[in-house]
Parts: C-alpha cells; structure tokens; sequence
C-alpha cells in the first residue's frame, strides 16, 4: 500500500495534459484487452469500453463482467490503479472549475472577448448602468475594472478584472482595442471633482495612448474642466454636477419636466430615443421625416444637432447619424421595414 500511496503521490503532480491523455490511454488499450481475452463476454469494444468506465468511476453495475483468469488480472488492475487514477482526474477537473470561479471573484482574468463594454470605476451609477446595458442588449459582453478585493457583480456575461485602468498592463488583459465601448465613472470615494476629474483624465490619457480608436464616454464633475480633456480622444463627456443641478432647477420651473427626461433616459419607461439606420429611399430630412412620423416615430437629432426640423430641405449626408423618439414596438417595426 506504501508503494501505491508514493506512486499517487508522484501522479498527482503530472501535468494534467499528460495526465489526461494518459487515463484516456489507459481506458482504451484495457478495453481492448478485454476484447482480446474474452471475446464471448464482451462481443464488441464498445461493451468492453462500457464495463471499463463503469469499472474505474463506479463499483461497476453487474452487466458485464470477465470471467476468465486473464481478464480478471485486468480488473484487478482497474481497481488498484484506474479507480486511483480517473478520481485524479475528476478531482483535477473540480478543481479546475472552482480555480476559474475564484479566479472571476478575484479579477484574475485576461478577457478575450470582443465588442464588449468596459466600465472603469465601480459605484451605484456603474451598477444601473449595466442594469441599463443587459436590458438594451441581453448578449452584450461587460467587463467591470476596479480595484476592489472581490468582483461586486458577476453573471453569466458581466466579468470583472481587478487593477487601476491607467496600466498598460490591465488594459491589455481587458483587450480594450477589441472592446465596443470604454465607460469611465467618476469615483464617489473622492469628492473633490478636481482630483476626481483628474484621475478620470488619467485613465482616458492611458486608454487614448493604447487604443485611440476604441469609443469612449467619460463621465466628468465639473464643465469647466472639458477643456482639459482636449489632447484626450474622448468621444463624449457626461457631466454629472451640471446634468442633476439642471433638471432640478428645470423641474422646478417646469413640471413634468423630470418624468420627461426620464422617459428618454430609461427604456424601460415609455418612449425612448432611438438610433434609426438611414433608408436608400431617404435623399433629404423631410424623406426621413415624413416616413418615421407615418410609422408613429418622431425625427429629433442628426448626431447632436437639433435642429434639423429647420433644415427639411437638406440633404441627408452618408454618415448621417439619425436619432427619432417612438415606444419600443415601433422601433422594432421601423427597423425590419428598413433593413
């Protein structure tokens, strides 16, 4: 027994390839041994394969079993060795699994998939803005990058990797120059907003030098300091003071105002601001603009300008960016029609 306990001993610190290809190895060339010594008992190699898997993960269920002296040495050598060796592989198997899962729960992870969305910075905004990301797009990849012990959310399709986002290091392991978008968050923790813009330009310096091409949304305390971020291909600025601050003041002034923003910035409430591709039968706004209102949706931006109902007359341009006002249905409609 002391020479069989060293020899398991010295198994389990084979490599698991090697480990693996061996117990399938084994299995196999024992089932064609069976074969070979008692062909009556075991008519085909499948018969054979099945009494040697049962034989090496079970007690075995009685259905077949050797009956010649030749093969019984074999079973006797599945007892004393395949048993020992195929629970080395199942314990290894396990403990593979439960690797991986400690490894997601600590962020020691190098993500490979692409199209994903990076959210940098942890915090209650963070949190709904994945709720947000699930419930436009349930397939969407996320990656959260913080610095925190544990992962504060893991699902099927929301991972986390633990590091400060201004490394080369950690943004390589995010595959960012992959990644669908980057979306930085101010840290609540600091509530100066000049240290917290500029930790904010930090990490969006650090992105830009790595992936410049990857699109980025960057939330940012105060307005004032935009102008910073001017070297910075930062694709679009959220500032968060100013936004809250204005629709207080607006709701006040005006009521409903909130519930309006609302609508337009949650989807699952009412109607919603929606992309809507261009049409080949759209040559100006008006084209556009008549065909959504028809299907019961309202043309209100080309990107960022406004004022476009002002503008029927003009040309759609090739990389127009066409956004309208509709419920979820309608949206639905306006895209199988068009596509």
């Amino acid at each position: 027994m002391l020479v069989i306990r060293r020899l398991m001993r010295k198994v389990v610190k084979v490599q698991n390839s090697f480990l693996f290809i061996g117990s399938i190895a084994m299995i196999l060339f024992a089932s064609y041994l069976v074969v070979a010594v008692e062909k009556e008992t075991f008519p085909t190699f499948f018969d054979a394969l099945w009494w040697v898997m049962t034989t090496v993960t079970t007690v075995g269920y009685g259905d077949y079993f050797p009956v010649s002296v030749e093969g019984r040495l074999i079973a006797l050598f599945l007892y004393i060795f395949g048993i020992g060796l195929i629970g080395i592989v199942i314990g290894k198997v396990v403990d593979s699994f439960s690797s991986f899962r400690i490894k997601r729960e600590e962020g020691k992870i190098v993500f490979k998939e692409k199209d994903h969305y990076i959210i940098i910075g942890w915090s209650q905004k963070a949190k709904f803005a994945v709720n947000e990301i699930v419930k436009t797009m349930p397939s969407a990849e996320i990656l959260i990058i913080d610095n925190l012990d544990k992962a504060p959310l893991l699902e099927e399709n929301v991972h986390f990797l633990k590091g400060h986002a201004s490394e080369t290091e950690v943004l390589e392991k995010a595959n960012i120059k992959q990644a669908k978008a980057v979306l930085i968050f101010a840290d609540d923790k600091i509530t100066d907003g000049q240290l917290n813009d500029g930790r904010t330009l930090l990490i969006a310096s650090a992105i830009e030098s790595f992936a410049p091409n990857v699109h980025t949304v960057v939330e940012v305390m105060e307005e004032a300091h935009i102008k910073n971020f001017v070297h910075v291909k930062v694709n679009e600025f959220i500032i968060s003071n100013e936004t809250i601050s204005s629709l207080f003041v607006r709701s006040a002034f005006h009521e409903g105002m909130s519930k309006l923003y609302g609508q337009l910035l949650r989807r699952s409430v009412g109607e919603d601001l929606f992309h809507i591709p261009t049409s080949p039968d759209w040559k100006t706004y008006k084209d556009a603009f008549n065909a959504l209102l028809e299907a019961g949706a309202t043309l209100v931006a080309d990107r960022d300008d406004l004022s476009i109902n002002r503008s029927l007359h003009k040309e759609i341009p090739a990389d127009a960016k066409l956004f309208a006002i509709c419920d979820e249905s309608t949206y639905q409609k306006l895209i199988q029609k068009i596509s």
